[in-house]
């Protein structure tokens, strides 16, 4: 059997917030097995909603249990979790604790160290996945010799290079000599960099992750059957061959594209993934766990890290308990939603209400054909959801019999929510809001899905202006997370906690915005873009623009995020936010040519599928002759970003900063390893030199000093 190494205890991390995760062992009896089995059971002691993680007092216990468990010689080891959790990984609440590479290198080895024993162990192990499995979780899985999974796992992933780091605990090597390389850059790589996404116990299991999915009811118990006939030699586990020739190439190749496409090189942990899976291909672990030991310590000495795990951390905390909401026991309930309008915003928003909170929703529009239409679109959605296996029969009809569509505002007399989805123009949702005011309730709320108009002007002649409240969702609606809830200068408290209270049942991350000028997100991009389309103008070729904040690794380019938002709705935000801030954002002459012309996109494709200049638009693009380097764009709008979210703060738009941060990260893709706007602009030096001090304390998603 083996141990974990010993180091001096000047080495080892004080975690000072850790939620241990203790490990216990006892020696059960299986039916068919001749000895006992040594089951360990790792439990961090606390209700479900703080599943198990391992910092290092965590894995101190797991060594000990594993101490115990080989001392008993058992027939065979078996590691489970607490109900509905096996692990989500490494402790990561204490990583900001980290200031000498010496306690990021005991992190980083110990547990190699002690995840190895299972997979060294010459006792078959065996790892019982009956709950979430993330990170180190499924690292500790991949470590034993066999698998089993619940069919109700509710997540199964490889989250780091999500946050800026990689499996590095002996993922890379394990997961691609299991299933492949290919696969492993699936799991590993590609998920994880398309938000985050998850693998379910099936399509786990079907890729060779796991070797059997069991039912939930009963899992322990079978699982343990199972591996009886395992011990046996009645069940025969067969594991694939790995070709580690030309698809091993083609894997890496095909990674190495992916995290072109996705970081532009600005997530160096992501091409320390690629390069650790390229090593696994020689199946050493001697030298596989010596390099994820090595590229891990440096990336928890990383402020790319830091950045990730605060972003992490907005996500998952204050995305939670939103700062300045007001008391959720002064909301009112919502027993029927109305939506003013039918087009495929509308659509999309009654079809979330409709799927989320259950209750009848009714939608208008100025005629019943376009009402009709809005109604068959969810319809049809609802369908599509259906076809995927993702609703059973009765779930469909009764989805849509909760939605209809009316030109009688009477429907609306008994609505608690209505929701204005119209044309983003001051007159016609004022319009919209008085006739309805006429039919509903005093206390039914009237919210507004503006994107950049004031929502107190909206409610201004309103005999009730205290009930209408900003709810401003982002494109596509099932999709994004983020929801701007936005406080007129009338909205009360009862309105607002309401809007919360809805928001939360919509499963969206709600924050407090102040009635604006374009709220938080649509104006720090139109700032931003702003600058770049103002470089062009000035003669900045249209490539060279477009690449200068590559280097941040966006999720688009400006002039993709231009096609995207769609240069119309782009100019009209430009138009409102010029009008209030005639100083920082400017007109362009050139974007309303493009605009009037009908224009979508700059870019096209040529005969050989090179990406050129739309020549339309360069003949109606009327440059100067003053064009600036790739640097020079990238630093302007970097500037202009920094002192317009300095001001933002200045004026009260939100709370702190973190909310700025958190705005971005969800409601415009801001990289998770940049940490939010505030931190990279503090971390680029750029927030002291545009305003002499940066956005966060010293410290903050960056490497504290010692």
């Amino acid at each position: 059997m083996s141990t974990a190494s010993n180091r001096h205890s000047t080495s080892t991390p004080n975690f000072p917030d850790e939620v241990v995760t203790r490990a216990f062992t006892r020696l059960i009896n299986v039916p068919g097995v001749s000895g006992q089995v040594a089951l360990i059971t790792i439990d961090n002691g606390h209700d479900h909603t703080r599943p198990s993680t391992f910092g290092p007092a965590g894995l101190a216990s797991l060594n000990a249990a594993l101490d115990e468990a080989f001392a008993a010689e058992p027939t065979a080891i078996a590691v489970t979790g607490k109900p509905f959790v096996f692990a989500v990984g490494a402790d990561l609440s204490g990583v900001g604790e980290i200031s000498e590479r010496e306690q990021a290198h005991y992190v980083a080895q110990t547990g190699h160290d002690v995840f190895r024993r299972l997979t060294e162990s010459t006792i078959p192990t065996f790892a019982l996945v009956n709950g979430a499995a993330l990170g180190g979780g499924l690292e500790l899985a991949l470590s034993c010799h066999y698998r089993t999974v619940a069919d109700n796992a509710g997540a199964i992933a490889f989250p780091e290079c999500f946050l800026g780091l990689f499996p590095g605990w002996g993922g890379t090597q394990l997961l691609p000599n299991l299933i492949g390389a290919d696969a492993a850059v699936t799991v590993i790589v590609e998920n994880a960099l398309n938000q985050n996404k998850m693998l379910n116990p099936s399509k786990a299991t079907k890729m060779g992750m796991f070797d059997i999915e069991l039912e939930a009811a009963d899992f322990l118990e079978e699982s343990l059957r199972w591996a009886g006939r395992v011990l046996s030699g009645e069940v025969q586990v067969q594991r694939p061959e790995i070709d580690r020739g030309q698809a091993w190439d083609e894997a890496i190749n095909r990674a190495r594209s992916l995290v072109a496409g996705k970081t532009n090189g600005a997530s160096p942990a992501v091409d320390r993934a690629v390069d650790l899976i390229e090593l696994a291909r020689n199946n050493d672990l001697d030298a596989g766990y010596a390099a994820e030991t090595e590229a891990l310590t440096d990336a928890l000495m990383s402020d790319e890290l830091r950045a990730g795990l605060y972003s992490f951390d907005l996500t998952q905390k204050r995305a939670k308990k939103p700062a300045g909401a007001p008391d959720k026991s002064l909301a009112r309930e919502v027993n029927k939603v109305g939506v003013i309008g039918a087009g495929l915003m509308a659509g999309q928003l009654a079809l979330l209400f409709l799927r989320r909170l259950q209750v009848p929703v009714v939608l208008t529009d100025i005629d019943q054909e376009r009402i009709d239409k809005g109604v068959s679109y969810v319809h049809g959605e609802i369908d599509k959801l259906a076809d995927k296996g993702r609703l059973s029969d009765d779930e469909v009809n009764r989805l849509k019999g909760l939605v209809s569509g009316s030109l009688d505002k009477q429907a609306f007399a008994d609505a608690d929510f209505v929701l204005e989805a119209v044309f983003e123009e001051m007159s016609v949702k004022q319009k919209v809001f008085g006739e309805m005011e006429q039919y509903v309730s005093a206390e039914a709320i009237l919210a507004t899905n503006t994107s950049s108009l004031s929502v107190s002007e909206m409610a201004s002649a309103l005999s009730h202006p205290e009930r209408v409240v900003g709810f401003h969702f982002f494109n596509p609606v099932a999709v994004l997370p983020l929801l701007e809830i936005v406080r007129g200068t009338g909205t009360d408290d009862a309105s607002l906690a309401t809007a919360f209270s809805v928001g939360k049942q919509l499963k969206k991350s709600c924050v407090l915005v102040s009635d604006a000028p374009a709220f938080v997100v649509n104006r720090l991009l139109t700032r931003f873009l702003g600058e770049i389309i103002a470089a062009v103008d000035e003669g900045t070729p249209f490539d060279v623009a477009d690449r200068a904040l590559n280097p941040l690794g966006l999720p688009m380019s400006p002039m993709v995020l231009l096609q995207l938002v769609g240069p119309a709705i782009a100019a009209h935000v430009n138009e409102t936010m010029h009008a209030a801030y005639p100083d920082r954002f400017g007109l362009s002459e050139n974007l309303q040519r493009f605009v009037d012309a009908g224009k979508t996109a700059v870019w096209q494709s040529d005969e050989h599928g090179n990406q050129i200049v739309d020549p339309e638009v360069a003949a109606l693009w009327q440059q100067g002759d003053n064009p600036s380097t790739e640097e020079q764009v990238r630093e302007r709008a970097l500037r202009a970003l920094a002192e317009e979210a300095r001001i933002m703060l200045d004026e009260g738009v939100v709370m702190e900063a973190a909310d700025l941060d958190l705005c971005m990260i969800l409601g415009a893709g801001w990289p998770f390893w940049l940490g939010g706007i505030t931190p990279y602009l503090d971390r680029s030096g750029v927030a002291e030199q545009v305003n002499g001090a940066r956005f966060l304390a010293p410290g903050v998603a960056s490497v504290p000093t010692a």
